[in-house]
């Protein structure tokens, strides 16, 4: 009798550990896919600088939000589950910027300077170990 209570005791214990197991990943997918869908919609679209600002907002408060942390130079160190990094090449100037050298710049002088510009998200990379987005490159396609 003692041997079965065991044995049933343990599968209990199993059934509850699997099933919290499946949860928690659900929990995540869920999670890294409602993120993923604020950046990914404009992926291969043309729009404007202020959404070029709004992304760049985005993904600078979500690596405050996650305590992303910040090198020497005050760019956020790419970590492997929810850093989000956003790079900018301009066709004016040959040169591509990171989000941070833009938003220390200023995101209205930006959307100002920039009106009626259109870009392009061209690239899209994710962390392995959570599914989320790590990586856009914004290109800039009009002058």
């Amino acid at each position: 009798m003692k041997k079965l209570a065991i044995i049933f005791f343990v599968g209990i214990v199993l059934i509850v550990g699997i099933g919290y197991m499946y949860l928690n990943y659900k929990a995540n997918y869920y999670e890294a896919k409602k993120e993923n869908n604020q950046f990914e919609s404009y992926y291969e679209k043309e729009f404007d600088a202020a959404d070029v600002v709004t992304l760049i907002n985005k993904a600078y408060d979500n690596n405050l939000t996650q305590s992303v942390e910040k090198d020497s130079n005050g760019k956020f160190i790419e970590n492997e589950t929810n850093s989000i990094k956003i790079d900018l090449k301009m066709i004016d100037y040959d040169k591509t910027y990171d989000m941070e050298t833009l938003y220390g710049g200023g995101m209205d002088r930006f959307a100002e300077f920039y009106a009626g510009i259109k870009f392009k998200c061209t690239k899209i990379e994710y962390h392995s170990q959570t599914g989320k987005i790590k990586y856009m490159l914004i290109e800039q396609i009009t002058e």
